[in-house]
């Protein structure tokens, strides 16, 4: 679960088992043109600094804990979310790619609601 550190239940949050979590990231990794499995830390060895994405943070993240994102984090990778929701919407067709798009709308509704609340993204 991704959620705001405003310690407000009420506040937006995006939730996937973890099996989704990783398909959600290996999808949102090719959508910036790598193979997530090639990277350091998902089984490959390819280092994270040979790829440039303001997604690194999300990417690059432990499945379930590990360092809170700041709102300046969240704010750099709104755009690019943005840019990829944009991009495939187009491609609704599969439910898949669907469900995909429902999963950026969610991610950009938490990230957004961190930076106007200038609050952490919790990964929990």
């Amino acid at each position: 679960m991704l959620f705001p550190g405003d310690d407000d239940v009420a506040s937006p949050d995006v939730s996937w088992p973890y099996t989704g979590f990783s398909m959600f990231r290996k999808w949102l990794a090719q959508a910036e043109g790598f193979t997530l499995t090639e990277m350091n830390g998902f089984g490959g060895e390819r280092q994270w600094r040979s790829v440039s994405t303001t997604l690194a943070p999300l990417l690059n993240h432990p499945d379930g804990d590990g360092p809170d994102l700041t709102p300046a984090q969240c704010a750099t990778m709104l755009p690019r979310l943005g840019a990829i929701l944009d991009q495939r919407q187009s491609d609704d067709s599969d439910p898949v790619i669907r469900r995909r798009i429902e999963d950026v709308r969610q991610l950009i509704t938490v990230l957004r609601f961190c930076v106007d609340k200038d609050v952490e993204l919790i990964f929990g």
